[in-house]
């Protein structure tokens, strides 16, 4: 297991060939959710046929649990905003270490998108007028985010499945790529495996694209499914070569609900940002709506990683109910109303004998988004490993130090656009072939996987996974210190080791090898979480550092790693200056009152 971890070229090539599919297309995206399905639309729009491929059922992607909207600067209810605005709030939720060219393009691009999507047929929710209609998100300056009730995610990815099927694009459900296929210089493919058969398949592309998710899965409580978000597309490319950025930035979302209270099963789970964006409001089991004490002016709607602090403040000193949480109550606007903009959170809870709008929620913080990941230009997606690209959760760029709520879904249509069309500009008429040494490496990987599945130890990749989500949990959660942060790196070395003795309990197609794959990817995504946690002497955005409580002007800079010859490169990068127009909102100061939802 550890060779597997580490690389697959540790495996001597053998004379018995492993029998495997292969396949050649000119594209290939490795993730299906709205990222990689908008880079799809816009390679076949150039007239590129890519094959997309992805770990779950078609339709299927963790993009379904965006549930509260996707921002773009209509101005349907606020027509004194603008893309300049949604930019500043955009760096200014940030902390201002955000690539502003990515923020730039994102922000100018959305109200195409947003139309787009409408064109498309996604079933927007309208005002009186038949706009767009919009709701406050935290942090916004205005009403910018555009919203289908409570399942925007959704709504969004059945609009762009829908479309990408129209058009014919070529796709494959349950098949998980576990490495790259590399020569050292560029990226070729991808090879990996049929989840449902147990075949290895060899991808022989000429341009991968990556837009397979992000990381917080590997904390312990999390919003994610168990088998997404664990650290694949980073993972991926770090071992192709690329570097990664802002690792340590990880979004911890205020309101997830409580296990104790739900079912472990529940744990975690996301109640919607949409629920404070209708009128929600905080209570500690004094009675309390304590926002008053940390965030008078934008109460509940303040930046993600403010209200989440607050509530484990008040956990922490023992305000908190029985079951470790706050309680989430929206029971005072009308009925019918909250039935209208929340169904899903109204059909959630009623199924586990809540009333919310009778009776409140009990909500706590949980690992939600990765703001840090591949280093790309934010225009065409280029790793600077040549034929690898990337988009989405997978990358850094756009959020800084804290993802504006509502900017996730927006990011993937936005750029995820113009990496498609970047990446059709690369490709010729050729198919390309498999060489020789192509094939050794990708041998080389199925004889790894093979073994794997071989193995016969003490220990499971559930259990193991489990104890790194306890390590990240406690010492790279929400408030982290030096001593913490070391004491986690040991623990982690000592994980490590005990995957020497991996078990796997069924064959290839079983969950427990699927856990072990994931294994391989989350381990040196939490080593590089854990080390520029440590590397970063500052509190920022949602890296919290009680033994470095305050921002440092000098820390205005990016954490960049990459895999050198004796462990991970660590080097700061310093951050571009936005362009004038999107300065000058900047410096205006546009603040959201909260008190218009009063």
């Amino acid at each position: 297991m550890r060779d597997r971890l580490q690389t697959a070229e540790t495996v001597a090539v053998r004379d018995d060939p492993i029998d495997h599919e292969t396949v050649s297309v000119p594209v290939l995206v490795v993730g299906a959710g709205a990222a990689g399905a908008r880079a799809a639309i816009a390679l076949a729009d150039a007239g590129v046929e890519p094959l997309v491929i992805g770990k779950s059922d078609h339709g299927d992607a963790h993009t379904t649990w965006a549930a509260g909207g996707i921002n773009a600067a209509l101005g349907s209810l606020d027509p004194e905003d603008d893309w300049t605005i949604h930019a500043a709030d955009t760096l200014d939720e940030g902390h201002y270490i955000n690539d502003p060219e990515a923020v730039e393009l994102t922000a100018k691009h959305m109200p195409d998108r947003i139309r787009e999507l409408a064109d498309w047929g996604m079933p927007f929710d309208r005002t009186e007028d038949g706009k767009i209609n919009q709701r406050y998100f935290g942090a916004q300056s205005f009403r910018r985010t555009c919203f289908v009730g409570d399942r925007t995610g959704e709504a969004m990815l059945d609009t762009l499945v829908a479309k990408a099927q129209s058009m014919d694009i070529p796709y494959r459900d349950n098949v998980m790529v576990t490495r790259l296929l590399t020569d050292g210089e560029r990226v070729a493919g991808a090879m990996g495996f049929d989840m449902e058969s147990g075949e290895f398949v060899l991808f022989r592309s000429d341009h991968v694209v990556l837009a397979a998710g992000g990381s917080s899965a590997l904390y312990h409580r999390h919003s994610s499914r168990a088998d997404e978000n664990n650290g694949d597309g980073p993972a991926l490319a770090l071992g192709a070569g690329a570097r990664l950025m802002d690792i340590e930035f990880v979004q911890f979302h205020p309101t997830g609900m409580v296990g104790a209270r739900y079912g472990e099963e529940w744990d975690g789970r996301l109640v919607t940002e949409a629920v404070r964006g209708e009128g929600g409001r905080l209570i500690n089991a004094e009675g309390e709506r304590f926002m008053e004490r940390y965030s008078p002016d934008q109460m509940e709607l303040d930046a993600r990683d403010v209200v989440a602090r607050a509530i484990a403040q008040e956990i922490r000193e023992g305000r908190g109910t029985d079951n470790g949480g706050v309680y989430l109550d929206i029971s005072h606007r009308d009925d019918q109303y909250i039935k209208d903009r929340l169904p899903s959170m109204v059909e959630r809870f009623g199924s586990l004998g809540v009333d919310i709008t009778e009776a409140p929620m009990e909500v706590a913080p949980t690992a939600h988004y990765s703001m840090g990941g591949v280093d790309i230009d934010s225009s065409t997606g280029e790793t600077g490993v040549p034929g690898l690209y990337a988009v989405g959760e997978t990358v850094a760029g756009v959020h800084g130090a804290n993802r504006l709520g509502g900017n996730s879904l927006a990011e993937t249509v936005a750029i995820g656009k113009l990496v498609g069309e970047h990446v059709a500009e690369q490709v010729d008429d050729t198919v390309p072939a498999v060489t020789a040494s192509q094939r050794a490496l990708a041998q080389r990987e199925f004889h790894a996987l093979a073994e794997l599945a071989d193995s016969e130890g003490e220990v499971t990749a559930r259990e193991l996974l489990a104890d790194l989500g306890d390590i990240l949990w406690e010492h790279a959660g929400i408030l982290r210190d030096e001593a913490s942060l070391r004491e986690g790196l040991a623990e982690l070395d000592a994980l490590r080791a005990r995957t020497a003795d991996l078990r796997i309990d069924g064959d290839r197609t079983s969950r427990e090898f699927e856990f072990a794959v994931d294994l391989s990817f989350s381990l040196p995504i939490a080593e590089t979480m854990l080390r520029a946690a440590l590397e970063r002497t500052e509190s920022r955005g949602a890296h919290y550092r009680t033994d470095y409580p305050e921002t440092d002007g000098d820390w205005r800079r990016n954490i960049v790693m990459s895999e050198g010859p004796t462990g991970l490169d660590l080097r700061t990068r310093g951050v571009a200056e936005p362009s004038s127009e999107v300065q000058d909102a900047v410096d205006t100061g546009y603040e959201l009152d909260y008190h218009h939802l009063e």
